[in-house]
């Protein structure tokens, strides 16, 4: 059986957030930015138009996707060092300290305080490109697969952080 792609990329298919990881060892780098660009590619039968997907719906639901994570601090729920509290005005993100590895200094905790309106708690261990191009393409395999008529079987979601940085994830029926 013939397998057909779709893939939108560009310019226009991005978003800027703010994030920090927590390393295994207990380091914690310090809170950035990003420019993030994002492509996604689907795969699967041709329709009654012959078309895996119409481009312009599936751009139109990618941006959906994108906007939720759009000029926010991004925060890990499931990263077991990082406990983040939810309150009715302010987001709160408290790192416990980790003991020293022999030889090394100890390391010392953070918090961090943040407007409620400007995080999104994420499902994920950590915010890393490989983790939100997964957040990404799950999202858009929702937004596709419930809003849409079409019914893809695959789809890939490439998410670059900086020119020449980018993970990807792919997933479909069954994943």
């Amino acid at each position: 059986m013939p397998s057909f792609h779709v893939r939108i990329a560009g310019d226009d298919l991005g978003f800027s957030a703010a994030h920090f990881l927590v390393f295994a060892d207990g380091r914690c780098e310090p809170l950035h930015g990003h420019n993030y660009r994002v492509a996604a590619e689907v795969s699967g039968p041709l329709d009654e138009n012959q078309c895996v997907v119409d481009f312009v719906v599936l751009t139109e639901r990618l941006r959906a996707v994108l906007a939720e994570l759009d000029h926010a601090v991004l925060l890990p729920a499931r990263q077991p060092a990082l406990r983040v509290t939810v309150g009715p005005q302010e987001v709160e993100a408290t790192l416990a300290g980790h003991p020293p590895q022999a030889g090394s200094p100890p390391q010392v905790g953070g918090r961090w305080v943040f407007p409620r309106s400007d995080c999104r708690v994420l499902p994920l261990a950590a915010t890393t490109a490989e983790l939100l191009a997964e957040h990404v393409g799950r999202r858009l395999w929702e937004e596709v697969r419930s809003r849409t008529p079409w019914q893809p079987r695959r789809l890939r979601v490439e998410v670059e952080e900086m020119a020449g940085r980018q993970a990807a994830w792919e997933g479909g029926i069954g994943d």
